[in-house]
Parts: C-alpha cells; structure tokens; sequence
C-alpha cells in the first residue's frame, strides 16, 4: 500500500512538472511557428527563415530618333555609369534641319520688327507726294473736263473729246481717293491682328528650333542609370528605328530577393526589419524587408519551400546591399530575417 501511494505521488509530479514545461517560454521556444499560433501562444524571438531568387532589373535602351548608327561605345559584360554617352547615330541630317528651322525663325523674326517698327518717315513722305501728284493730276484733268462742257454745246468740241475729258477726270479722281487712302494707311501703320500673327509665327518658328536642337541632341543615346551590359543588339553602320533595343542594361543597383511566407509567419515580419541572405555559392549580404504584398497567391511552381506548394503564401520582397556585386539574375537565396 506505501508503494502504491508513493508511485501515485510520483506520477502527479511528473505531471505537474510536465503542464509547467508545457507552459513555459523554454518549452514553446521549442515548438513549431505554426503550433505556436494554433495554441494561441505569441511568437517567439528568433530567426525566420525564407526561400527566394535573387531578381534585378534589365532596361532596353534604343534612340528616340531613327538613322544610321556612326558609334558604340560599350561592349557586353562593361560597367556602365549613370549619363555615360554609350552609342550615337550620324548627325548631318538633324544638323541640317535645325540650321534650316534657325533660318525660318530669323525671316519670322525680321517680319515681326518690321510690323511693330510701323511705317518709316521716308514712306510716309513717299504716300504723301504720291497724294499731292494724284491730286494735281485731278486738278488738271478736271478743269478740262469744264472747258470740253462750255463748248461742246457751240459745236467748238466733239462729243468724243468731251467723253474721253470727263473719263480723264473720273480716272485721276479715283486715283487721288486712292493715294489718300495709302498715305492713311502708311501714317496708322500695320494692324494689330497682322502683328499679333507674326509674333504667333515667330514663337513657332522657336519651336521647331526647339525640337530640331532636341532630336539632335537625341542622337547621343545615354545611360539613365548604372548598371551591366547585357547584350549589344547593333553595330556601327546599321539603320535603327526609333525605340528599337540597341542595348540591354541590368540594373545592379538596387538589388532584391523575392521571397514568399506562408499566413502562419505573416505577423513575424514587417517592413525595415533586418535580413541577411545568403547563397549556395557561400555569399552572404546585408538587407531589409522592403515590401509585403497585401494580397494572397499560390506558392510559385518555380520556389522551393518547406510548405505545400498549393498552400497561400504572400510575396515579400528584400532589398539587398550588394557593395561588391555579387549576386545575379535567378540565384536561388536564403533569407534568414532577425525578429
């Protein structure tokens, strides 16, 4: 009976001790991400290990214009720096159009003076000579006409030399009118409806200097960021058409590993949390959670996880520090995010 009831007191014990393990932060340390929420118990500090592939961006480069290619300046596998001059094509004909577009806007420009400078006085006084020469042409024509009436009627005149007075006087009255009418328009000047159109003209003419000076400068083909030469598309010498690929460029800078996490770890990670990732070439850098997808999605036939792959996982992406420019397209990487 004493043994009995020593062996019932043992096996109280041991279960005692063995709810308080069950309880305790050692014991749940020891548990399992996804146990641990199913029991309700918080996460626990450690590290969260995740499976990706390395990703960079890759940019096409082309010209904004088309023509013959005259240079290449890199080759593939070359380090390129941002805003370095990489190809050009042959600039003669883009030359010659903006010295042609230079040319219109001088002629426009020269217009518009002359309508805002107005009338010279040297014109004026030429439409006023020109009014008093038409006015003694009148005078004249018109006191001959006087004389042909008075004696056409005694028979002194014929009535074809009387016709052709009066004609003489309409003719030369409409010419005086007319001098007039020029020597007031001289002494106004031009219309400001005819300045306004000159002037819209010229700043015309000034846009198509504009973009003759944009299209040649559009034949230097420039690097918008650094990076490595993919491939080299061209030559020298061949035709190219406007945005057609002469260089593919891969970004090395920034560098990301994109990675997935199941709903069970969800709530371990958050952006700006560190990371290290590591490689099956022995490579190891620095990073941070970048960004966290807000939506769910089948895990990728293309990664390899520890999960079913039909389980719902959210695609997180880590920025990496490659200093030293390691790391390529497709490598498959570890991330190991410290909580």
């Amino acid at each position: 009976m004493k043994y009995k009831i020593l062996g019932i007191l043992f096996i109280a014990f041991l279960m005692a001790g063995g709810w308080f393990w069950a309880d305790s932060a050692t014991f749940r340390s020891k548990m399992p991400p996804c146990i641990q929420s199913y029991l309700g118990y918080p996460p626990t500090a450690g590290t969260l290990e995740l499976q990706g592939n390395v990703e960079v961006r890759e940019v096409r480069l082309g010209f904004k214009v088309f023509g013959r290619i005259a240079t290449l300046e890199a080759d593939e596998g070359d380090m390129i720096h941002p805003g370095q001059l990489i190809a050009t094509l042959e600039p003669e004909y883009f030359e010659d159009s903006r010295r042609q577009a230079e040319a219109a806007l001088q002629a426009r420009k020269a217009e518009l003076l002359k309508l805002t400078n107005g009338s010279r006085p040297e014109e004026i006084e030429q439409a006023r000579a020109h009014a008093r020469a038409a006015e003694v042409a009148f005078v004249n024509a018109r006191q001959e006409f006087v004389r042909a009436q008075n004696l056409v009627g005694s028979g002194s005149v014929s009535r074809e030399t009387f016709d052709n007075a009066q004609s003489a006087r309409d003719q030369t009255k409409a010419a005086w009118e007319a001098a007039k009418a020029t020597l007031q328009l001289v002494q106004t000047g031009p219309r400001k409806e005819d300045i306004s159109r000159a002037r819209a003209l010229v700043n015309q003419g000034q846009a198509l200097v504009d973009e003759a000076a944009r299209r040649l400068q559009d034949t230097r083909l420039l690097a918008p960021s650094g990076g490595t030469v993919q491939t080299r598309a061209h030559e020298p010498g061949d035709y190219v058409g406007i945005g057609e690929t002469v260089y593919t460029l891969t970004i090395t800078d920034p560098v990301w590993v994109r990675t997935y996490v199941n709903e069970m770890d969800l709530g371990r990670i958050r952006p700006g949390m560190p990371a290290e990732v590591r490689t099956d070439a022995g490579i190891s850098c620095k990073g941070q959670v970048g960004f966290i997808s807000p939506t769910a999605e089948f895990t990728p036939k293309a990664v390899e996880t520890k999960e079913i792959r039909t389980d719902l996982v959210y695609r997180v992406r880590i920025i990496v520090q490659d200093p030293k420019k390691q790391l390529r397209q497709g490598m498959p990487a570890s991330v190991h995010i410290i909580e």
